[in-house]
């Protein structure tokens, strides 16, 4: 039995346009009301680690938020394929998230995205 490909090898592999071994791709832009920013960055901080940690068929995931504009925030997130994305939204984790930020984010859109190219360095936040 051959062992699955690490995220690295995986991305590698992706080539522009090809579904077949290209990661899911998917970057939400969330709009969040101004007066609940830090529920809204400790609710993201918890499913980032949770997913990260849980589900081995989460590759990337990022809570970002623009300097310039508190409450506009950006989350990417890497899958392995569709079926670890569709995963990803049954665990307890995801359900938690979205009950906790339903009454605080103000406007979602999701946009998916095809692999040109990736790259990645292992690093630590705290090591920068």
């Amino acid at each position: 039995m051959s062992a699955k490909p690490d995220a690295t090898e995986l991305m590698a592999q992706a080539e522009p346009g090809h579904k077949g071994c290209a990661p899911l791709i998917r970057i939400a832009k969330i709009q969040v009301d101004q007066k609940q920013l830090e529920q809204y960055r400790d609710a993201s901080k918890r499913i980032v680690e949770e997913s990260v940690a849980q589900e081995p068929g989460v590759l990337a995931f990022y809570a970002l938020e623009r300097s310039d504009v508190p409450g506009s925030f950006f989350v990417v997130e890497i899958y392995r394929d569709n079926e670890a994305y569709k995963a990803h939204l049954e665990t307890e984790s995801f359900r938690h998230y979205k009950a906790e930020v339903a009454g605080i984010v103000q406007s979602l859109e999701l946009i998916d995205l095809d692999v040109v190219a990736l790259a990645t360095k292992p690093f630590r936040l705290d090591s920068i």
